[in-house]
């Protein structure tokens, strides 16, 4: 079996599994709380609850069809297969728990704490594994294509307020549309956690009289390089070079040793870094979100 084969079943499985996990999130925490999901969903149980013969999951299977041709023209055929694959399982998992198991109302704010992280944590799989789950998912990742800029949980959020609106009119609860805006944020920010904050990066500058000895140190116990800033002291007057240096997290502990060990009284600012392209951190694809 060839490694493309093996990626493209890892990440089948991987749509598979967080698409399951979102049918079990979804009929725990926002069914019978009443608190919408918004998007597509929110749209299906709008839909379910004015005509309760039609399953959530399959109505979203259904308004899913005019979108799916839309992306397909924009997004291109493997983000559409990716998405159609998530789409459907998640909808299907929707009925199927919902068909195996009832569950009971609970606090409306645990709902909507717990549910918009168990949410935003699978949308964020999915968008990592390059698909979506339909509906508005699939509305952002098109105005992804127009506004790059724009995280993918803001553009989201955007999208989803105005359903968020009509479910809390639909069910005559103002309540459902508050907390239903608790879980979005909470989501939307878990969303932008998974796919940007994951993996997370450092820019360290560093001052010191001893930057000569302090170089080689950096580059052979972190293996990580380094740029030379030309800098004056604005006390002394004296030009003195500033060192700075991008790095993963997990190396924050080693690179203060490294620094402090050589000079004791250098002068460290580190700062988070991030989208650091280049060698030894991300390459570049157009397709990125």
């Amino acid at each position: 079996m060839s490694s493309t084969t093996k990626e493209s079943l890892r990440t089948y499985l991987l749509l598979t599994l967080s698409s399951l996990f979102f049918g079990i999130a979804f009929d725990w925490f926002y069914v019978p709380n009443q608190i919408s999901l918004a998007g597509i969903t929110g749209i299906a149980q709008i839909l379910n609850h004015w005509f309760p013969v039609l399953p959530i999951g399959i109505t979203v299977i259904a308004l899913n069809v005019p979108l799916f041709l839309l992306g397909w023209k924009c997004l291109g055929r493997q983000l559409l297969i990716s998405s159609l694959v998530a789409m459907v399982t998640s909808s299907l998992a929707v009925d199927l728990v919902a068909a195996v198991h009832t569950f009971q109302p609970m606090d409306p704010m645990l709902a909507s704490i717990f549910g918009g992280i168990a949410v935003g944590t699978q949308l964020g799989v999915v968008f990592r594994l390059k698909g979506t789950t339909g509906g508005t998912d699939l509305i952002a990742r098109l105005m992804k294509l127009r506004f790059p800029w724009l995280p993918m949980g803001t553009l989201l959020m955007v999208v989803d307020l105005v359903v968020i609106v009509a479910v809390a009119l639909v069910f005559h609860n103002l309540y459902s549309a508050l907390y239903g805006m608790i879980a979005l944020w909470i989501s939307t920010t878990v969303i932008d956690k998974v796919l940007y904050g994951m993996d997370t990066s450092k820019v360290a500058y560093i001052i010191s009289e001893q930057t000569d000895r302090m170089i080689p140190v950096i580059r052979e116990q972190l293996d990580r390089g380094v740029t030379i800033l030309p800098g004056v002291g604005s006390y002394t007057g004296r030009p003195r070079d500033v060192l700075m240096c991008a790095f993963k997290q997990r190396q924050i502990v080693d690179l203060k040793k490294a620094v402090l060990d050589v000079d004791p009284g250098a002068f460290l600012i580190v700062c988070d870094a991030h989208d650091v392209l280049g060698e030894g951190f991300h390459a570049y694809h157009p397709d990125d979100i």
